[in-house]
């Protein structure tokens, strides 16, 4: 069930065949074929956050995370991908426009890899900042062409701080050729990602190629920028999780058809068993991916009206994104229990989803932390706002 629309999305529904079958070889290769990649930018998945007049397609909330459930049910490496190089390009609303011109109008099909935690360090000099630093978890680094890494703004050896009492956080961009990649993701879910390191040695960065990441205000207009970052990069690790679950169902009511009994002959489909769990997923399922995208049409409704996005708002998206995910996992284990030995075989895609989708759950973004600090909000309770 899907009543979310979009030239966008259709153009990706057509690309599901092609996306199933690279799965496998993504995952034994460790990154997402260049070739997969460079047609999803061309189709414009990676701007899809970017403002339209630069370039992008500016998409509401609701239609980003329908793409990206798409993407992640047929590859959940691809999905993954795309929703990390999308959210890292929606910097571009808070840039300078000179920067976010450079980066989205002068070049066709930029394709991004960012960290947003502060791990490197930027010391301000004339026109910009020289910058170092290392950061993990660069999903989709092989195919970048630009990569981002947050940044320590630092002054006379220590942290600036702004007037809040915070470090100042800025989002600073390279392109891809002034950073190294250091191989490390060995790891038992997202395989195909290639979320390696990548590292920095005293570069300089434009000030127009960096923007601050927290309390920064948007350049451009367009209720898409009142929402949170994190918000938005936190439903569409939800929309990979959602699409990692239908796959899961959708894999399992094949095995059924085929898997039999030993003994009985009886299949899989016809235990009674197997019947209950499928319908308690298919429905705990749809409730997530309904809740999750009822939540993103209702807040994003608000913006549009020029309501400005309220605590109240951001715990709500957040608690949505968080049970997505907490509710996929919980459909991948039983589906994945279900299929019993055959779900163990590295040639069943069972196996795969049950990895992936609990590399998903260890996000900060879908964290306990984070529906910790949506129920203080509920609470009445004091809440750090950065934190939503």
């Amino acid at each position: 069930m899907n009543d979310i629309t979009h030239p966008l999305l259709e153009a990706v529904q057509t690309l599901a065949p092609q996306l199933k079958e690279k799965a496998a070889e993504h995952e034994s290769q460790r990154h997402v074929d260049e070739g997969v990649i460079r047609e999803l930018a061309e189709l414009g998945c990676f701007r899809m956050l970017v403002p339209k007049e630069y370039g992008g397609g500016q998409v509401e909330p609701s239609v980003f995370a329908s793409i990206l459930e798409t993407l992640g049910r047929y590859d959940a490496a691809t999905g993954w991908c795309v929703m990390t190089g999308a959210t890292t390009s929606m910097l571009s609303a808070y840039m300078p426009p000179d920067g976010a011109k450079k980066l989205w109008q002068e070049q066709p099909n930029v394709v991004m890899a960012g960290i947003f935690a502060p791990m490197g360090k930027a010391v301000a000099v004339e026109g910009g900042y020289r910058l170092q630093g290392r950061w993990p978890f660069a999903s989709g680094v092989d195919n970048a062409t630009w990569r981002m890494g947050g940044a320590l703004v630092m002054e006379d050896g220590k942290p600036r701080m702004g007037e809040d009492g915070a470090p100042i956080i800025h989002s600073m961009f390279f392109p891809a050729g002034e950073s190294d990649v250091i191989d490390t993701w060995s790891v038992s879910g997202l395989c195909g990602t290639g979320s390696h390191d990548i590292a920095v040695d005293d570069i300089f960065v434009p000030e127009e190629l960096t923007t601050a990441l927290i309390g920064a205000t948007p350049k451009v207009d367009g209720a898409l920028y009142t929402f949170p970052v994190f918000g938005l990069l936190a439903s569409g690790v939800s929309a990979v999780a959602l699409g990692i679950g239908r796959a899961a169902i959708d894999e399992l009511c094949s095995l059924s058809k085929k898997k039999r009994n030993p003994v009985t002959r009886r299949s899989l489909s016809e235990q009674s068993i197997t019947q209950l769990q499928i319908a308690q997923a298919e429905a705990l399922l749809q409730s997530a991916k309904l809740y999750l995208m009822d939540t993103l049409k209702q807040v994003y409704a608000r913006a549009k009206g020029g309501a400005e996005m309220s605590l109240q708002d951001r715990a709500l998206v957040r608690m949505a994104a968080s049970h997505a995910v907490s509710s996929a996992a919980s459909v991948v284990d039983d589906m994945y229990k279900l299929g019993g030995g055959t779900s163990i075989y590295k040639r069943n895609p069972l196996q795969r989803h049950f990895r992936d989708v609990h590399t998903i759950t260890q996000h900060i973004m879908v964290s306990d932390q984070s529906m910790t600090a949506s129920g203080k909000v509920l609470l009445g309770l004091k809440v750090n706002a950065s934190q939503l």
